[in-house]
């Protein structure tokens, strides 16, 4: 078995397609994955253990399932970073001794 040491360009590595899929079921829900994906095994009776038997034997239905799981990751971490620098102005600024409305009313 190999480490993740030995596919370290590889962001799927150690995830399994299960893992994908129900992240993806579980964020979106099929009906949102079978616009985003036309595939009868989100339009059309959907689940978890049917899709999986079809995305297992489709290489090109997984990578667009694999791909679509990708940005979606890509998209949070964004989303996350860009909340924590938020927080951390917010938190600089509730901090700061002196807002700009004091510092007029101080001059003469």
């Amino acid at each position: 078995m190999s480490s993740p040491s030995d596919q370290p360009n590889n962001p799927l590595h150690g995830i399994t397609l299960r893992a994908i899929l129900e992240d993806l079921v579980n964020r979106r829900g099929f009906d949102e994955l079978g616009r985003l994906i036309p595939i009868r095994c989100f339009t059309h009776d959907p689940s978890v253990p049917s899709s999986l038997k079809f995305l297992r034997k489709t290489e090109w239905a997984r990578a667009k399932v694999e791909s679509l799981y990708l940005k979606d990751h890509r998209t949070l971490e964004r989303k996350r970073a860009r909340n924590q620098a938020r927080a951390e102005r917010r938190r600089i600024a509730a901090a700061s001794p002196e807002t700009p409305s004091d510092a007029e009313d101080e001059q003469p």
